[in-house]
């Protein structure tokens, strides 16, 4: 295995690497619940997000500068009393899956969202994705509810699973 850069990821130097990664996860897997492929102005928007809402955008690249997976979280809700909580995602490359790096990207998210003070980490998985669903129990995400049948891709329903981790926080919560 090559070695592996942490890096924090730009629009300029990995959007096209981004967008790759996720069309493929959009018309191979459910690992996305799009039917679409995305477009480079998707990119240009999410990152935007990303930077509006302070969220960081972790990849890793190999030897080579490519991105091989990034993992990235926004606000879970849209409402006030949710800023505590953040729901996360991670992609890697289909070349690169069960080496390692889905793991090395969540422990990055992890301690991006405790360093930050958020209390609650979200993951909302394609319950049927059974690899997903080991990883985040084997990080101590706890399985906290599914919604049957909420998707519909390839020709078949799918399930929601919800798992989520609980950190530290804020020392001093506060309303408002």
């Amino acid at each position: 295995m090559s070695n592996q850069t942490i890096v924090a990821c730009t629009f300029d130097r990995h959007a096209s690497q981004i967008l790759d990664i996720f069309n493929d996860a959009i018309l191979t897997s459910t690992a996305l619940y799009d039917y679409q492929p995305r477009t480079m102005d998707t990119m240009r928007s999410w990152f935007a997000a990303k930077t509006a809402g302070h969220f960081p955008v972790i990849g890793i690249e190999n030897d080579d500068d490519v991105l091989i997976g990034f993992g990235s979280y926004g606000a879970f809700r849209a409402f006030p009393a949710y800023k505590y909580t953040v729901e996360h995602s991670v992609y890697v490359h289909k070349d690169h899956r069960g080496h390692g790096v889905g793991r090395i990207l969540m422990r990055e998210i992890i301690a991006a969202a405790h360093s930050q003070g958020f209390h609650a980490v979200v993951g909302a998985i394609d319950a049927a994705n059974s690899g997903s669903v080991a990883l985040h129990q084997s990080l101590g995400f706890q399985h906290v509810g599914t919604m049957p049948q909420v998707g519909f891709k390839f020709g078949r329903w799918l399930d929601l699973a919800f798992y989520q981790l609980l950190l530290e926080g804020p020392k001093h919560p506060v309303d408002g």
